[in-house]
């Protein structure tokens, strides 16, 4: 039995039933194809495996019938810890431990460690929000920085806006769109970044890439969002110009 990229590696879209393969020093015939998993809690392919008869590969392959790890598999409503119980006395019967010696084997449960990868997991997205957070702000005040500069520059060309008939609303919602503007652009140039980050990482790390349309939607609208708070203190100072003392500004 193989896995699904075994599969892909050897024969690609083909069919390898019945195909031989070579394990080690000795060939085997394919009799079929495991059920496709995808890749474990704690990384790896769970894909890329051969599964050969224990008797087969005890005297060919390894040369010994030691046993170094067991996987079980139980069904989703078993009771997990008196399993776990029962295979412990099992194994200490097993290795003839006395009440008093300690375990020379231990037992992995993989949903314990999902938890832990999930517990894990929830910390990183924790302190990569607090980091955006902080880009955001810093981003903020910088677009803050440079409308503020941009309404002092421009003090002139708002004061004649303003006497020939512009109203502080209009001049508002100027200032407001180009600082909205420019904050899209700055999320332009990240969503640019992180796809090329994530096809990177990707490649390397040999994953599947996956194409999110509601986060670089919400990306936009935080970036958006940005734009209107801190650009709304440099576009009410605009709007609050007097228009005489505005036109005489050198």
């Amino acid at each position: 039995m193989i896995g699904n990229t075994v599969r892909k590696e050897l024969w690609g879209a083909g069919d390898p039933v019945g195909e031989m393969l070579r394990v080690g020093n000795f060939s085997c015939r394919v009799v079929g194809l495991l059920t496709e998993k995808g890749s474990a809690a704690m990384g790896g392919d769970q894909d890329d495996l051969v599964v050969i008869p224990f008797n087969t590969a005890a005297r060919r392959l390894v040369g010994s019938t030691r046993v170094s790890t067991i996987l079980i598999s139980i069904s989703p409503d078993s009771d997990r810890e008196a399993l776990k119980s029962s295979l412990k006395d099992l194994m200490r019967e097993r290795r003839s431990l006395s009440a008093g010696d300690i375990d020379n084997f231990s037992i992995l449960d993989t949903a314990e460690i999902a938890e832990k990868v999930a517990s894990t997991t929830q910390i990183m997205t924790m302190l990569l929000g607090a980091v955006a957070a902080v880009s955001l702000l810093v981003g903020g005040i910088g677009i803050m920085n440079i409308m503020l500069v941009s309404v002092t520059e421009r003090t002139r060309e708002i004061g004649v806006r303003l006497a020939i008939g512009a109203t502080a609303d209009e001049v508002l919602m100027q200032f407001l769109i180009e600082a909205v503007v420019l904050a899209c652009l700055g999320g332009v140039l990240g969503v640019i970044l992180a796809f090329g980050a994530s096809a990177v990482l990707t490649t390397v790390m040999d994953l599947p890439y996956v194409f999110d349309l509601t986060i670089n939607i919400v990306s936009f609208g935080f970036a958006a969002l940005t734009g209107i708070i801190f650009g709304y203190f440099p576009a009410r100072n605009a709007a609050r110009l007097d228009p005489i003392e505005a036109v005489r500004h050198e």
